[in-house]
């Protein structure tokens, strides 16, 4: 049986602040090589600086709700999305997977997933697609290397957590999501997780950690379950 990773690639890696051909590159190379040892993934795209464009270029014209800025989020998952999915050729399925609770039927290696509804982000519909396909582990992908007890951007003595229960991350993040939110994991995300008993692992952008993971090697990051 071929094992299924789902993966959150967050939109940080896809478009940092202009699409990250380099890195897009390896990650393709690396999947591809993951594919050959029977493999499969499901990626789930976030929107990375290209939804706060979209969200801030409107906003400077418009008033606008919560659930229009999430709208222009969903949006720029799906050009993302559409990408990945590009990047990957006949490797890839055809369609991009939005409604992350419909039935699957996954033929080809790896299958791309975008954002579905406002009031959450891409990491949520990930545990749903977790969730659907009967898988107990989420690989979460982004710039954060660790989850923190403390802002380090705001905290020069914030000191990374390597191991962490659900609910004590929860006592580490706002409980509300917010379109545009910043967190290493969503809360909506997270409190489904703790609920569906799904482990995420938080890593950053090293290609070579991601194999370590993968491998079940010791890798640099935060499990949280």
């Amino acid at each position: 049986m071929p094992k299924i990773i789902v993966l959150s690639l967050g939109g940080s890696l896809i478009c940092p602040s202009n699409f990250d051909f380099d890195f897009l590159k390896k990650f393709k190379q690396f999947i591809e090589k993951y594919i050959k040892k029977n493999h499969k993934f499901v990626i789930v795209c976030g929107g990375g600086k290209l939804a706060r464009t979209f969200q801030e270029t409107a906003s400077k014209s418009s008033k606008l709700s919560n659930e229009d800025l999430d709208w222009l989020g969903i949006h720029a998952t799906k050009i993302n999305a559409y990408l990945v999915k590009s990047i990957f050729g006949n490797y890839a399925e055809d369609f991009i997977i939005s409604n992350p609770t419909q039935k699957l039927n996954i033929k080809k290696n790896i299958i791309i997933a975008s954002g579905w509804k406002p009031g959450w982000s891409t990491d949520y519909d990930a545990v749903l697609l977790a969730k659907n396909l009967d898988v107990k582990e989420i690989v979460n992908m982004s710039n954060i290397d660790y989850v923190y007890d403390k802002d380090p951007k705001k905290n020069k003595d914030a000191k990374k957590i390597e191991k962490i229960t659900w609910q004590n991350y929860s006592k580490l993040i706002n409980k509300k999501w917010k379109a545009g939110m910043n967190a290493p994991f969503d809360p909506i995300a997270a409190k489904e997780a703790k609920k569906s008993g799904i482990k995420v692992s938080i890593i950053g952008r090293d290609l070579k950690n991601l194999e370590s993971l993968l491998n079940g090697r010791k890798f640099k990051g935060t499990v949280i379950e």
